[in-house]
């Protein structure tokens, strides 16, 4: 029951990010740029703040708890994270929300899972390692299927019809974008990873496995928001756009701030549900190890639901539909299958 219900829990949050990117086309009056940096103080700064206050044991302060080793290499691997998470964004750009998440979460699974295996000690082709091994090679051959229905969906819809499911959409662009995006927000879980002695001194403090982790997720955000705000604000002087901040009033700026407020909110559920999520997953160490991945084949998943229902994928034929769920029965077989060998 508790591997059930900490699947149960990074499954919701999985669908809170995946629905992050929905609020941007309520946004008006304002380019990329702004909304990006806008709804980033919210999801890299605001937030993952709020969720680190929960983690404080009694008499002590999050300084103390970063004293305990490792905040660096997390702010350090956040601002890693952050050229990914800016480049993940304009995936979406180039190419929707199902195809830009797909693509880029799949290469950030699997890099996001080997790479602290690795740098672990972790024989991959023994053992646990080999579940978790075949564990990420399952996900990225779900990925694989469903970049491939992508490229059907761009043959068989005509220029007219690409620009009306995707403003901006360029398929080439697109996935060098994305594919940049997943190997470097792989290294949100290297963040992660680097802040285990912050974690340990949380739950030796007493705070709840629940809630212990979270304020390594903020020194990893805090990181990644740097990145962030300084292509936003770069973006902002070359094209003229600073002042589009202050130069919408009343009900328009209240909409922007709200839907911003909303997609950041949306956004950090993700990494809020991966760390309650595995506090019920430590009696099953493969699984465990295998989150990142679970949280990323999820993320797909629930992004492609997305893209069907913002019509990113009208007009194409049902080959096409058929090789989209195919993948996604392979991306969700991977959770399955080191389940079942984890028993």
């Amino acid at each position: 029951m508790n591997t059930i219900l900490g699947l149960l829990i990074i499954a919701i949050g999985s669908f809170g990010q995946s629905s992050s990117y929905v609020p941007i086309n309520k946004v008006k009056q304002w380019s990329w740029e702004s909304f990006w940096l806008v709804q980033g103080i919210f999801a890299w700064l605001v937030f993952p703040l709020l969720g680190a206050l929960l983690a404080i044991p009694e008499g002590s302060n999050l300084f103390d708890l970063w004293a305990s080793g490792g905040a660096g290499g997390s702010i350090l691997y956040g601002i890693l994270w952050g050229v990914g998470g800016l480049t993940f964004g304009l995936s979406m750009r180039y190419l929707g929300v199902a195809l830009g998440q797909s693509i880029a979460l799949g290469t950030c699974a699997g890099f996001g899972t080997i790479f602290p295996a690795i740098l672990k000690g972790e024989d991959l082709f023994h053992g646990s390692g080999l579940i978790l091994l075949t564990g990420v090679c399952i996900t990225l051959a779900g990925i694989a299927v469903i970049g491939y229905a992508g490229s059907l969906r761009s043959k068989n819809m005509s220029e007219e019809e690409k620009k009306a499911a995707v403003k901006d959409f360029a398929l080439t662009k697109g996935l060098l974008v994305a594919l940049l995006a997943g190997v470097m927000s792989a290294c949100f879980a290297l963040g992660l990873d680097s802040g285990t002695p912050i974690k340990e001194a949380a739950l030796s403090g007493g705070v709840d496995a629940l809630y212990a982790g979270l304020p390594v997720i903020f020194l990893v955000t805090l990181g990644g928001f740097f990145t962030n705000a300084a292509y936003c604000i770069f973006q902002n002087v070359k094209n003229h756009t600073g002042g589009e901040y202050f130069a919408v009033k009343g009900s328009v700026l209240l909409n922007n701030i709200l839907f911003c407020a909303l997609a950041g909110v949306l956004w950090y559920s993700q990494f809020f549900g991966l760390e309650m999520g595995k506090s019920f997953l430590t009696d099953a160490p493969v699984l465990l190890a295998f989150s990142w991945s679970i949280l990323m084949a999820l993320n797909v998943t629930f992004s492609n639901v997305w893209g069907i229902i913002l019509k990113e994928w009208k007009g194409v034929n049902g080959q096409t539909v058929a090789v989209l769920i195919l993948g996604l029965i392979i991306l969700i077989s991977s959770i399955v299958v080191v389940a079942i060998a984890q028993n």
